[in-house]
């Protein structure tokens, strides 16, 4: 049975929960929000910000580089997924550097990848990277649930391939596709901005990140830490509805 969804009064009440805790904690500390900026602290920051071109610069900078590695781990995680489903050989080959990626912490992969690439692309492979396992999982995972009697059915009564692409294979891969999208997008842009945080390229994201850390600007290190979880839960939402949509289309289905 699915959960009920909540009512906007229900929502409203539990942000105003938090943020009444995050308040309370804030001035507990004191210091005039040197440990922990105050949530009118961090909105005055983000209101001093958002009229300057730099602010939107960054934001402009970093969205794209990780966009891009985004982009590359979906078309990359298509082609791998849907080769090591059809063949065996390839799937064995994949796995050791599948599991490595996984197991291995941004920071260290980062430090390596400095060796390979200039700061201002570092986003990019990282983000391509950490995010490429997921995508490869998503599709190997949602291949392997297709439903084998309609593939068997599709092959006794020789549908075409582009039928049985649209009516069999991409109903049966798309919601584990989407899931796995849905959970890249928050992942790339974790890895990509802790990415920019360690290579400190100019004009990002995490560079305006490090620099208020280290001037000890509490408030403005809120600030784009609000910037960054919004843009990352804004832009999968809009990636889960691209993915409904891209499916209805494809599939022939009515959207709800």
């Amino acid at each position: 049975m699915a959960p009920d969804k909540p009512r906007p009064r229900q929502l409203a009440l539990v942000a105003l929960f938090w943020l009444a805790a995050w308040q309370g904690l804030a001035m507990a500390l004191g210091h005039g929000g040197l440990f922990l900026a105050t949530p009118l602290q961090t909105l005055q920051a983000l209101a001093v910000q958002l009229p300057t071109a730099e602010f939107w610069h960054r934001i402009a900078f970093s969205a794209l580089r990780i966009l891009a590695g985004f982009g590359l781990a979906v078309v990359c995680g298509l082609a791998l997924g849907a080769a090591g489903a059809r063949w065996v050989w390839v799937r064995r080959l994949i796995a050791p550097p599948m599991a490595l990626i996984r197991a291995m912490p941004v920071a260290s992969f980062v430090i390596l990848a400095l060796l390979w690439v200039s700061s201002a692309n570092l986003s990019v492979v990282v983000s391509f990277t950490h995010v490429l396992p997921v995508i490869y999982a998503g599709v190997l995972g949602g291949i392997a649930d297709t439903d084998r009697q309609l593939l068997e059915m599709a092959a006794v009564y020789r549908l075409p391939l582009h039928k049985r692409l649209r009516y069999i294979w991409l109903p049966g891969v798309f919601p584990s596709f989407c899931e796995s999208c849905i959970a890249a997008m928050g992942m790339c842009w974790k890895s990509g901005v802790s990415a920019e945080v360690i290579g400190l390229p100019d004009h990002s994201m995490g560079d305006a990140l490090y620099r208020a850390k280290i001037t000890l600007s509490t408030p403005d290190v809120f600030a784009w830490t609000l910037v960054i979880v919004l843009l990352s839960a804004a832009l999968s939402a809009l990636a889960a509805r691209g993915l409904r949509r891209a499916k209805a289309a494809l599939c022939g289905e009515v959207k709800a």
